[in-house]
């Protein structure tokens, strides 16, 4: 009881520090980022000492690192990632070469060993993936040029986790690097292999299964067994988590789930990313900054000016503009978590004394709380003064001018059959599995999902759709979706599908457009053929049923005031009744008539 009294109170903390400190510096323009990390100082060691130990909080966190390039993966299908294969390998390879080597060459100049000053620059060379991703979000520039770089950059970094990491302990001084066996590479290559083919096979029928379940908490934790079993399967075989999260998010990328998966998991990646930031504020170590401030801070300077540099020139080798040279540079300049894994490693090994380590934890974190500040002075002056201007670039995936159907049955199918034969272009949600499966089969767009959920709606690209067609199954879904829509997207019409008569009312009450009862059409013409089987003329049965619906729809809005009242409403369909009986015998000589010409 007093462990889990312990993690309560624990989880008020920074709950509490982050709802007072996040809103605060975004409304002063910092970011989110920086209000983490000023909470993470407030609370940690060199704060009020509030929360004393930073490392198991560090390592729980990095799980929202993990989250956010599962995220990323979601959003480059295989396709994608092969056009960005010469910016990964490119940009990547220059910007991790050439920042060791500036970053050596400096550590040298200023009285480090070659072994110190590699071990140092391997170290700083990394950039923060969350830092730059998150900047990227905040200001709503995730589809840019920029943002591809920047992308491609920090992938190849993740990538070469894994020789950085094998190198490091050639530097140690006697320290003796075993080789690694043909079978490490055996086991490697093949958990890789194993991984992608099960990712491309196994995980929709398996998705289907979970879906067909029509547990929606059932799908959530699905959903991060997949993301954190995939990280530790590749860290089992000496590769990064990050790694290995995003190659399972590329792998879903064309899934029908995908937009489900986006919606899961955002929340936790939010919040465990926000806790990482905290993490890195509590792991500064003040105290090496208040004693030396000048040299620690000149220092951290000089390396992100040296890296910046060189991110720059890369940038104008990449064929970006000023403006976006200017802010890749910014978000990549700083150091990143990295950092921490390769300071501990290089301690362990003897390579740099402790309060050189420390120094350069200290070094990285600095870099990370800076960088906020240095885009918020690239945002508020640099390109204002020199008018330049960052242009978001459309999201490539994003359609414009569509249809989009909740609820692909039988009813639904008619309608978007109608819209593809005519290339109008169909976006379809749909939460039955077994609609996806089949028709994915015939090359349909359709993605597994809720629309009674905003969040799903607007990632169907709802505010650019031309209409909404609601042919869902369940009409309470179909009302609460149609009130959440007038709400949220005014300007969008809806034509939604009705049961009876009293959800014509109540859809129009919603205000929906126009509604149509799924089986009154085909009953009415069911009893147009029973009429010319009792003998009727085709001409009279075919006028007989026109009439009918004419004073049947004209009457539907005279029944919307005794939708409450059921002995009224008994009353009334007596009333009308007998009207209509009496209307189709004032006509029947009429209709009679009128079966010669027919």
């Amino acid at each position: 009881m007093e462990l889990q009294s312990d993690f309560l109170h624990t989880a008020v903390i920074y709950l509490g520090v982050a709802v007072i400190a996040v809103p605060l510096f975004k409304r002063l323009g910092l970011g989110a980022v920086l209000g983490y990390m000023v909470a993470g100082i407030i609370i940690g060691p060199q704060g009020f000492d509030i929360v004393h130990e930073v490392d198991p909080t560090l390592n729980f966190s990095e799980l929202g690192v993990v989250l956010l390039m599962f995220l990323i993966g979601l959003e480059l299908n295989p396709a994608k990632l092969w056009q960005l294969r010469k910016p990964i390998f490119g940009l990547g390879t220059a910007q991790v070469a050439l920042s060791i080597a500036v970053l050596m060459a400096a550590g040298m100049m200023m009285g480090h060993g070659f072994a110190v000053a590699c071990a140092a620059a391997v170290a700083l060379a990394l950039s923060s993936t969350s830092t730059a991703m998150q900047a990227l979000e905040e200001r709503g520039l995730s589809n840019t040029t920029v943002s591809q770089s920047s992308f491609s950059v920090l992938l190849f970094q993740d990538l070469a986790v894994i020789p950085i990491l094998a190198f490091v302990p050639l530097l140690g001084m006697g320290a003796s690097a075993e080789p690694t066996s043909y079978e490490d590479v055996l086991k490697t290559f093949g958990v890789f292999v194993g991984f992608i083919i099960g990712g491309r096979y196994l995980l929709r029928p398996v998705f289907r299964l979970i879906a067909e379940t029509k547990i929606r908490e059932l799908f959530t934790a699905f959903s991060l067994l997949l993301v954190i079993g995939s990280g530790l399967l590749m860290e089992a075989v000496d590769i990064s988590m990050a790694l290995g999260t995003f190659l399972a998010g590329v792998l879903l990328a064309e899934s029908e789930y995908r937009h489900e998966l986006e919606l899961n998991i955002e929340p936790f990646k939010g919040l465990l990313l926000g806790l990482f930031f905290m993490a890195v504020g509590m792991s500064v170590d003040l105290s090496i900054l208040f004693d030396r401030p000048l040299v620690i801070l000149a220092i951290v300077a000089g390396f992100m000016l040296l890296k910046g540099i060189v991110i720059y020139h890369l940038g104008t080798m990449a064929g970006l503009t000023r403006s976006d040279r200017v802010l890749f540079a910014l978000l990549l300049a700083q150091g990143g978590e990295f950092a921490f894994v390769v300071v501990a490693l290089i301690q362990s090994l003897g390579i740099v004394d402790v309060t050189f380590a420390s120094e350069l934890v200290l070094i990285a974190s600095l870099s990370m709380f800076i960088t906020p500040f240095l885009l918020l002075l690239n945002e508020k002056i640099i390109m204002p003064r020199f008018n330049i201007s960052t242009v978001q670039e459309s999201d490539i995936e994003r359609n414009e001018g569509h249809v989009i159907i909740a609820g692909y049955g039988r009813f639904g199918q008619i309608a978007g059959r109608v819209m593809l034969s005519r290339k109008i272009p169909v976006t379809v949600i749909d939460h039955d599995p077994n609609h996806i499966e089949f028709l994915r089969k015939y090359d349909f767009k359709v993605f597994y999902g809720d629309a009674t959920r905003i969040d799903l709606l607007e990632s169907a690209g709802a505010d650019k759709a031309k209409l909404l067609i609601l042919a869902m199954d369940d009409q309470t879904a179909v009302q609460e979706t149609a009130a959440m829509v007038k709400r949220y997207f005014p300007e969008l019409p809806i034509l939604a599908r009705a049961r009876n008569r009293m959800d014509l009312n109540r859809l129009k009450m919603a205000g929906v457009k126009a509604s149509r009862r799924e089986t009154f059409s085909s009953a009415l013409e069911i009893a147009e053929l029973a009429l010319v089987e009792l003998g009727y003329g085709a001409r009279e049965a075919h006028q007989t049923v026109l009439r009918f619906r004419h004073y049947d729809e004209k009457n539907i809005a005279g029944a919307a005031e005794f939708m409450e009242d059921e002995k009224s409403m008994i009353n009334y369909a007596k009333r009308t009744r007998a009207q209509l009986e009496e209307v189709m015998s004032s006509d029947q000589e009429e209709l009679s008539n009128s079966d010669k010409a027919w």
